[in-house]
């Protein structure tokens, strides 16, 4: 037989047989080696639910843009928060209407997205598909991305479990595992819901998130179900819904002028602490401190017995009208609340714009909790430790002629902000938050009635002779009368209608529409 001309001449064919044997050997050693390091990996940049330092970030209504006219600061596009390991969850806010035209929901996500962007034809839901690459770059980094439902408006309620559970498939088909042709983001698929509800009642509540469930069983991912109730114990709106069905985790909101310090959002798993009289500012105050109230019900009441119990904060001074404690304050008390309950999770931020301005507030209270930052962005805004300043303004009421005499109509295009007026239907109106297109007395519930007409609003202050905003930003902010003032809520405001002055706003600067919207992650 001829020889083979691929082997070496003589005896030498059999060692070299026997080396190649012996190098494919080491080879796949090695290339197990690889892929086993290569696993590791991954499960180390998946998200963990059962860890005690995760961060969770809300992240959607430039709650930044609502109180600081330097729109260096304004809400960026959603990868921005993505480029290293301090966040580990991020919930969009808001959807924060169910039913709508065409029987679908609404979206607001302030200066990112939303229906003034464009909606998909003969709804008022925004197309917001451009976040899709987004949303998935993000979650390639180990993060999870949930639509957070509710907010501060009052349209986020159901009339039975019929209802909800119908909803419930609407949730899943545009946001999740589902299928539809109006997809706000796309082939982009969430990872789950969270409730964050001020408004309304707990009705539905509980076969919307069984109806979830429900779908996610036999999933190829998995989903997450989140709340954010208030820290006073049990919460208004969500306290018999979370004793009923399993959440991942809860956001708790408590600050000062609550029963907590902390204002935070809950993922079903989770809770949050701020803007309450149980929040951070009373943590030395064992008669006002609740976490062990909290630990107490994951542990024994709760359907799931793994939920985890977030403290909740504001990222800087302003992001909330109270509640605000530096990070080393903030760490100090995670780690000593982690040490004692063994249900705490981590902590919940109010916002992503807001920390990022303050200084990365985030990396300073992962780096307190013990877990991975990565790489922090440079940043030159040191962080904050006073609270915000705020511009007073005085409104005065004088008597009209019986038709609301010098308060403009309301105008469908027109933007309103905290505390603008206007009349319609022969009333006169004041706009709770900013607002654009939402008919006084509809289901956004962004007016407060003030009865039928009979006086004219007039303005007392510096920003009375103020240059319209089309013209030029005005930043005005003014002191609310509310005891519970809003992260990123707009404070009253003595803009007549169809003119905005604060800097919660739609501005037209050199060709380009910046809206800059308030948050309604709080009550008012």
């Amino acid at each position: 037989m001829p020889r083979d001309e691929g082997l070496p001449p003589g005896p030498l064919s059999l060692d070299f047989l026997l080396a190649a044997m012996v190098f494919s050997g080491r080879f796949a050693s090695i290339l197990t080696g690889c892929l086993l390091v290569t696993s590791q990996v991954h499960r180390a940049l998946a998200y963990d639910n059962s860890r005690s330092d995760n961060l969770a970030v809300y992240y959607g209504q430039n709650s930044y843009g609502a109180t600081h006219s330097d729109q260096s600061g304004w809400q960026k596009a959603l990868s921005t928060y993505c480029q290293d390991d301090t966040i580990n969850a991020i919930p969009l806010a808001f959807l924060n209407v169910y039913f709508s035209s065409g029987g679908m929901p609404e979206i607001n996500l302030s200066n990112t997205c939303s229906s003034n962007g464009g909606v998909f034809p003969g709804t008022n839901l925004a197309n917001c598909q451009s976040m899709a690459a987004d949303i998935k770059a993000c979650q390639a980094k180990g993060k999870i991305i949930t639509i957070s439902l509710g907010g501060a408006t009052g349209a986020a309620s159901f009339s039975s479990d019929g209802q909800a559970q119908t909803f419930a498939d609407t949730v899943w088909n545009l946001f999740l595992g589902g299928s539809s042709s109006t997809r706000p983001f796309g082939d982009a698929v969430l990872d789950g819901v969270d409730l964050d509800i001020e408004g309304g009642s707990s009705t539905g509540y509980v076969a919307f998130v069984n109806r979830i469930r429900s779908h996610a069983n036999g999933a190829s991912k998995t989903y997450y179900v989140t709340g954010a109730p208030q820290c006073p114990f049990p919460d208004a709106y969500l306290g018999s819904v979370l004793n009923s069905v399993g959440f991942d985790a809860v956001y708790v909101q408590c600050d000062v002028s609550f029963a907590c310090s902390l204002r935070l959002r809950l993922p079903l798993n989770a809770v949050h602490s701020y803007n309450n009289w149980c929040g951070l500012g009373n943590y030395n105050n064992p008669n006002a401190w609740n976490f062990d109230t909290w630990d107490n019900w994951a542990k024994n009441t709760s359907p799931n017995k793994n939920v985890k119990v977030y403290i909740g904060a504001p990222a800087a001074p302003s992001a909330a009208g109270s509640g605000y404690v530096d990070a080393a304050t903030l760490g100090r008390i995670a780690q000593e609340t982690r040490a004692k309950y063994s249900s705490f999770g981590g902590i919940m931020l109010w916002d992503a714009s807001q920390a990022y301005g303050n200084g990365r507030f985030d990396v300073a209270v992962k780096e307190a909790l013990g877990g991975s930052t990565g790489t922090p962005t440079p940043t030159t805004n040191p962080p904050r430790t006073t609270s915000a300043t705020t511009t007073q303004t005085t409104t005065t009421t004088t008597p009209g002629s019986g038709g609301c005499a010098g308060v403009a109509a309301w105008d469908s295009k027109a933007v309103y902000v905290g505390g603008n007026t206007a009349t319609y239907n022969g009333h006169l109106w004041t706009a709770k938050w900013w607002t654009q297109g939402d008919v006084p007395g509809g289901p956004a519930n962004v007016w407060m009635d003030g009865g039928a007409c009979f006086a004219t609003a007039a303005t007392a202050g510096a920003d009375a002779a103020a240059t319209p905003v089309a013209a030029a930003v005005v930043t005005a902010v003014a002191e609310s009368s509310s005891s519970k003032p809003e992260s990123g809520i707009s404070k009253p405001s003595t803009a007549p209608a169809g003119q905005v002055y604060q800097a919660a706003s739609t501005v037209k600067a050199e060709g380009a529409n910046l809206r800059r919207e308030n948050s309604r992650f709080f009550r008012l």
